[in-house]
């Protein structure tokens, strides 16, 4: 009896060690390089809260910090709309749901640094859609978003929901269909109409099935630095400038240990207090459902 009781505990073991020395034992030992002069390399010095001080009142940095907000916001509305509104779509049981839902959950699979280039060259005014539509002979089209400082973001944002909306769309649905179809029966027999059905029922029994695609959502947009890299390479000049990249950059291009460590330090703990609520959520709604049941 003891030993089937502390089986499980014996399996999570590993992935806990894991946690334990790389995840916490890393965050612990770069907050630790924040707090000191660190530049090209290491040192054990302690300076407070000096690199902090500095990365606040670096542009780059505030400049990515908005970027990132505003990046985040949409993404996350957008692609759960886009996302809830393909998978009531599938719902309804369309002919070919298969090929469908294989062709818009395939993108998430993709590289994005590959995707990320052919993004790049639809966008890109001389070689892409642009020129393209030109040569047919609209020549007043443009679509040259890649290069418009005021733009660009929004390349990098529709490049990101063409790969992510489908995995949303996937989650959701599999939500849709645990609905208890006596549900919709019951709707119908009282004469509901279909979106106050979705709106006032489906929707808060998925609370959980949200939470889920809200939190996979904002952690894409969290860690975003594969198409800014790929696609615009954070800019023109800081239009596309995003927390990862100016970690990166200041990591492994600039020398700036300190700098770097201090903004993965502001990043992560941004990060814990965006996606706890969410993770709060979806625990109540968990336990919600375990309770009915």
């Amino acid at each position: 009896m003891k030993t089937r009781t502390a089986a499980p505990w014996l399996a999570l073991l590993p992935m806990a060690v894991v946690v334990l020395v790389v995840y916490a034992g890393g965050f612990l030992w770069t907050t630790r390089v924040s707090l000191s002069s660190s530049a090209s390399l290491p040192v054990a010095d302690f300076v407070g809260f000096a690199q902090y001080a500095r990365l606040f009142t670096t542009e780059r940095w505030l400049a990515s910090l908005r970027h990132g907000a505003q990046f985040t916001l949409l993404f996350v509305v957008l692609g759960m709309l886009i996302g809830v509104l393909l998978a009531i779509a599938m719902d309804r049981r369309l002919r070919g749901e298969v090929l469908l839902r294989a062709v818009f959950v395939y993108p998430y699979a993709l590289s994005f640094v590959a995707a990320g280039l052919i993004w790049q060259w639809m966008f890109n005014p001389t070689l892409g859609l642009q020129a393209a539509i030109r040569a047919l002979g609209f020549a007043d089209f443009r679509l040259d978003w890649i290069v418009d400082p005021h733009r660009a973001l929004y390349t990098i944002l529709i490049a990101t929901l063409w790969q992510s909306a489908g995995i949303v769309m996937a989650i959701v649905l599999s939500g849709l269909r645990s609905i208890d179809p006596t549900v919709w029966h019951a709707a119908r027999v009282d004469g509901i109409p279909t979106w106050r059905v979705y709106l006032q029922v489906v929707f808060p029994m998925l609370a959980g099935t949200f939470s889920t695609a809200g939190i996979l959502l904002l952690t894409i947009a969290i860690k975003l630095f594969d198409p800014v890299v790929a696609m615009t390479q954070g800019g023109p000049g800081l239009a596309t400038e995003v927390p990862t990249k100016f970690i990166m950059e200041h990591l492994f291009v600039r020398a700036n240990v300190g700098l770097a460590s201090a903004a993965a330090v502001s990043l992560t703990v941004l990060a814990v207090a965006v996606l706890w609520p969410l993770v709060w959520i979806r625990r109540r709604a968990v336990r919600a459902g375990e309770g009915a049941a």
